[in-house]
């Protein structure tokens, strides 16, 4: 069971599903991906607040990947009610 925050909106969880499965990836292509169905631009607001939460990192180039926080948080062993901003 995962515990999510306040700050996390639906998208959160298809975004680090995606990373977790898929790897590093753009919010344009997850954007094209058939898991995540966001638009780019609301990925992409996203993806810059789970980077300050630290459930992603931001690769550079506009790429992003999944930490080992936002793992634990996939597996449930994470309460995102927990984190804070950075």
């Amino acid at each position: 069971m995962r515990f999510d925050a306040d700050w996390m909106s639906r998208a959160d969880d298809r975004i680090l599903e995606h990373l977790s499965d898929d790897g590093p990836d753009t919010p344009k292509e997850m954007a094209d991906s058939d898991r995540v169905r966001f638009s780019r631009q609301h990925i992409n607001a996203r993806c810059k607040t789970l980077v300050e939460y630290g459930l992603l990192v931001h690769l550079g180039n506009g790429v992003y990947d999944i930490t080992r926080e936002g793992e634990q948080y996939l597996a449930g062993e994470l309460d995102a009610r927990d984190l804070e901003s950075e």
